[in-house]
Formats: C-alpha cells, structure tokens, sequence
C-alpha cells in the first residue's frame, strides 16, 4: 500500500508477462500529447516524484496494466507486477466543492472563447489561470489534492504500479479532456450547462 513516507526499498523483480495489456502509445520520450496531459504529469514530478515516476513507465509501456476505469472521481486499475495475482490500484483527486466550481464557472464564463474550445475538445491554455483566481487548482499541487493506494508491499508512492496508471490516464485526458474535470467533480454535461446557464443570464452586450 502506498504511503508518503519512507521506507526501505524492495530489491527490483521482473514483472510478470501480460497478454493484451493496456500499453501507453508513446514508445520512448514523453507520456501524453496534449499540453494538459504533460501538465499532470509534469506536477506530480513537482511534487518530488519525478524519480519515481519513471520507474513506472516501463510498466505502462510493457503493457502491465490490465484494466483501468475512469468515473464517479476515482481512477481504478489492475497492475500486473511480480506475484501471481495483480495489484490494485486506486487514485482520487479532492474534489472541489460547490462553491469553489461555482467560482470557477463565473470566471470561464467570463469569455465566451472557454466554452467554444471545450466544446471542441480542447482545453485552453490560460484554464490553469482561471482555477487559480478561483482560489483551486486543476492540476495536483500538494499531496492533499491526490489520494493514492495500491496492494502491493512497497511503502513508496507512488510505487511503479501506481506511476504505470499515472501515464495511462495522462494519455487518456488526450482523447478525453474531460475527465480532468469529471475527477474535480464534474462531468463534462455539468460543466457546459453551468457555463451556457451564466452565458445566458448575462449576455454579452451588443455593439451598435
């Protein structure tokens, strides 16, 4: 099980092999293609996993996770490591309250640009900007805001097992933006309609 404290390191033991896992589609370099997925990464290394993060992303690319669910603001998978049975892994983002989105909708709504990218898919640049006027992040910034568990006897988090699901849902938030959201607490039904409902309750002016 995971644990922000130190203890002493397993030896390294190859991992079982796995038949039609779920591998990351990067083969070498970064994990993610879109900036918002490197984001979540680049801010886990931030808070001082970069070391061991990379140990599991020889697993995602091996194919080691076997099945991964994303929803209800929990990500749930199985990693295949060394025993016979897989590990289970479990990663929740703090969701934000009402009040702290509510602020968060005010200020996207503020331009009309927010909505239309996100309906396209994409997440805009300045988003991070946004959350941080409201006073929250989107991003993981400390330990309070990522909750982590994996069954298998390394004391580290992240252990290799859970840093394999870190890389896979970053190439998740590639086809699904959303999701980034949907951990905060959201889905993406309910963010477009806070944001069409304050779009229409104050309209833009019109330019004569």
């Amino acid at each position: 099980m995971g644990s922000w404290y130190y203890y002493p390191s397993y030896p390294p033991s190859a991992p079982r092999p796995v038949a039609n896992g779920l591998k990351a589609r990067s083969k070498r370099g970064a994990i993610g293609e879109q900036w918002w997925s490197q984001q979540f990464i680049k801010a886990l290394e931030q808070m001082g996993n970069a070391s061991r993060l990379q140990r599991g992303k020889r697993y995602a690319r091996k194919g080691q996770v076997i099945g991964m669910e994303v929803g209800d603001g929990e990500v749930r998978a199985k990693v295949q490591g060394s025993a016979a049975r897989p590990y289970g892994v479990t990663i929740r983002l703090r969701a934000l309250t009402d009040a702290e989105w509510g602020r968060v909708f005010d200020l996207m709504s503020a331009q009309a640009i927010f909505a239309a990218q996100l309906l396209a898919g994409v997440v805009p640049h300045d988003i991070e900007k946004v959350f941080s006027e409201a006073g929250v992040p989107l991003f993981p910034a400390s330990e309070k805001d990522i909750t982590t568990n994996c069954t298998c006897p390394d004391w580290e988090n992240p252990c290799k097992h859970i840093a394999a699901v870190y890389y896979l849902l970053a190439e998740r938030f590639d086809e699904d933006p959303f999701l980034l959201f949907a951990l905060r607490g959201q889905s993406r039904d309910e963010v477009m309609a806070a944001l069409r409902e304050r779009r229409t309750e104050d309209p833009e002016p019109v330019t004569p």
